[in-house]
């Protein structure tokens, strides 16, 4: 078995350390985009689950706006909300807090 010499054992020493270099290089960068990948796929799950949200949301408001076409539902909603009244309609306000009889 032969010694190697300076010049191969040089050689040896530059290609191990290049390969070493790149493969830190390729973990790194994998390690990197592995991260993006998880936090996509959290954003994925997180906006799927407002969409749903979104989508109750809309389903709801359709149907506000099919009863807002009719016209005794308005004018209950009205009543109810704005505290608008008919004509010959009595208005009793209603004070549902609990006070102390000795105030």
């Amino acid at each position: 078995m032969h010694k190697k010499s300076k010049k191969e054992k040089i050689r040896l020493f530059i290609i191990t350390v290049t390969i070493i270099s790149l493969l830190s290089i390729l973990v790194g960068s994998v390690y990197k985009d592995w991260q993006q990948i998880l936090a996509n796929k959290k954003l994925k799950t997180e906006l799927a689950l407002k969409y749903e949200n979104l989508l109750d949301e809309e389903e709801k408001l359709n149907a506000e706006i099919v009863k807002l076409g009719d016209d005794e539902y308005l004018a209950r909603y009205a009543k109810e909300t704005f505290m608008l009244s008919a004509e010959g309609d009595t208005i009793i306000k209603w004070n549902n807090k609990n006070k102390d009889p000795n105030e």
